[in-house]
């Protein structure tokens, strides 16, 4: 089951998974966007997320370095299929013409999509 993380423990989920490698407290909180991150919170939010199994940590020297146990891919699916189970009772048809008929979808995103399902 992949485990469900808060906003804040996705955008430090997204700097692990961006980077592809094994990183420490402070190059996660040098690699986030906002620099308004505190180096307690980032080594907090890594710990709560371990407790989850969203990540993996492993001590080199001195040193704690985390690594996440899912994939950006698995998480997304999961999300998204949780997504459409809660507001459209599990029905992928609704979510699709929810979106088609949203003002955010440009015509060419639709045509996009219509040339990605031979549509």
């Amino acid at each position: 089951m992949i485990p469900n993380i808060s906003e804040a423990e996705l955008e430090v989920m997204q700097v692990l998974w961006k980077e592809k490698r094994p990183m420490k407290i402070q190059e996660v909180l040098e690699a986030l966007p906002d620099s308004d991150w505190k180096y307690n919170t980032v080594g907090t939010l890594l710990l709560r997320m371990e407790a989850k199994g969203a990540v993996s940590s492993v001590k080199e020297g001195r040193t704690i370095v985390y690594s996440p146990c899912i994939g950006e891919d698995e998480y997304k699916t999961s999300r998204t299929r949780s997504f459409v189970q809660k507001l459209y009772n599990g029905s992928v048809k609704d979510l699709a013409v929810s979106l088609f008929q949203s003002e955010d979808m440009s015509r060419e995103d639709i045509e996009e999509i219509r040339q990605m399902f031979n549509l």
